[in-house]
Parts: structure tokens; C-alpha cells; sequence
């Protein structure tokens, strides 16, 4: 889930950064552009941040102890 939020973000992120759509009403109130600036780095770093998170979930080890009651 991680990854494909961190995309989503980033390609809504540079539709506003880019100016590839026009919102009349919505810059009234936002600054479209920074506005897209902070959604590409926010998903940028939630696809980094869930690399990573994959990465450690993949190289854990399970120990498992025996004991014998004789």
C-alpha cells in the first residue's frame, strides 16, 4: 500500500506542480504550484520509505528454541 500511495501522490503532486490542470477556484485559496511540490516530495518519500520497510521485513530471521524436559 505504501508504494502505490507514494504514486499516487506523485503524479497528482506534479499535475499541480506542472500546471498540467487548471483549478480556477482552488487558487483562490492554495497555491497550486508549492502545493505540488509538497505532494512529490511527500510521495517520494513514502515510496523511499516503504522500500526500505520491505527491505527490513524481508531479511528478518525467526529463531525458534526447544527445550526438552527429560
Amino acid at each position: 500500500m505504501g508504494i502505490g500511495l507514494g504514486i499516487v501522490l506523485l503524479v497528482i503532486g506534479l499535475v499541480f506542480a506542472l500546471g498540467v490542470v487548471e483549478i480556477p477556484d482552488l487558487d483562490q485559496y492554495v497555491a497550486t504550484e508549492t502545493l505540488g511540490w509538497i505532494l512529490v516530495a511527500v510521495g517520494a518519500l513514502a515510496i523511499v520509505l516503504a522500500l526500505v520497510m520491505n527491505k527490513q521485513r524481508g531479511e528478518s530471521k525467526h529463531v525458534v528454541e526447544q527445550r526438552r524436559i527429560e
